[in-house]
């Protein structure tokens, strides 16, 4: 078999013909150093990447890829905290330069890698402020985005750092009411930053909506029904059973449709305005 029919039969490859665009879920430093990512990049159709601190923390405690830099930076830091930023920053401006040439082939659409602020800032919007425009400019790479949590707190944050002009993830997703918000939260950041900028297309974000976490939640409160139901219920509910996160999935995405359509996005679209994707995350099956 050649490389081009190899090609040819790659599934991932082949979801660009239905407008869809794989990432990564994960970042560990053998990935960069071993010139896998890149492989990933050349020949599987890998368009982006998505890093958080937990995938950060099963890298570190994997092997000893980060063994020399931990010894070499430990005593130039006050903390833990200090020490994994120093880590993550490298990581994610390495893999964002792999990354660069799906950026520029795409015209700015994929090719982007995430790094998250800190949790614990989830519920204050100032501070995650803060926090965003710091990372931003300490990774200094176009084709970074800033993940942010779609807490109350996190969606003016979004607003805000769009009408700044960072790219933003927006993460932890679940319901329809909080992504409608998200969505709004976005075109209205564009709108501002619109205000001072005639062309748009350098502003980009994901909305990263959950999916099968839907469903481990709602699977076992419909198991605990089906303990006491019978007849049209019980069938009711069985059909039910993994199920409720993909029907979630499919009105999120009508939601999108719908909120990027239109006069008002029109304006912005005008200008190169990119549509806040849906990321479809957690998309392993946990049962």
């Amino acid at each position: 078999m050649t490389a081009s029919t190899k090609t040819e039969q790659n599934p991932l490859q082949k979801l660009a013909e239905y407008g869809q665009s794989p990432w990564f879920d994960f970042i560990k430093r053998d990935l960069i150093t071993s010139g896998e990512l890149k492989r990933l990049v050349d020949e599987e159709g890998l368009k982006g990447m998505t890093s958080n601190p937990a995938i950060f923390e099963k890298a570190l405690s994997a092997g000893d890829d980060y063994k020399l830099f931990i010894v070499k930076n430990a005593e130039s830091v006050k903390n833990a905290v200090e020490l994994y930023e120093l880590i993550a920053i490298r990581d994610i401006q390495d893999a964002a330069d792999i990354l660069r040439s799906v950026y520029d082939e795409t015209n700015k659409r994929d090719g982007y890698i995430s790094l998250e602020v800190s949790p614990s800032l989830a519920n204050d919007t100032e501070m995650t402020l803060v926090e965003a425009r710091r990372l931003w400019k300490a990774v200094d790479r176009s084709n970074l985005m800033i993940k942010v949590p779609a807490t109350p707190e996190g969606i003016p944050a979004v607003q805000q750092l769009i009408s700044e002009g960072i790219n933003i993830n927006v993460t932890l997703l679940f319901s329809q009411d909080a992504y409608r918000k998200i969505a709004e939260s976005y075109i209205a950041g564009l709108e501002k930053y619109a205000d001072d900028h005639d062309d748009l297309s350098s502003v980009a974000s994901v909305a990263s909506f959950f999916v099968s976490r839907i469903d481990s939640l709602i699977d076992s409160q419909i198991q605990e029904k089906l303990e006491s139901a019978d007849g049209n219920e019980r069938k009711l509910l069985e059909g039910l059973l993994g199920k409720v996160a993909i029907a979630n999935a499919k009105v999120a995405y009508q939601i999108y449709q719908k909120m990027f359509t239109g006069e008002r996005w029109e304006k912005l679209a005008e200008k190169g305005a990119q549509t806040q994707r849906i990321l479809w995350a957690s998309t392993g099956t946990k049962n």
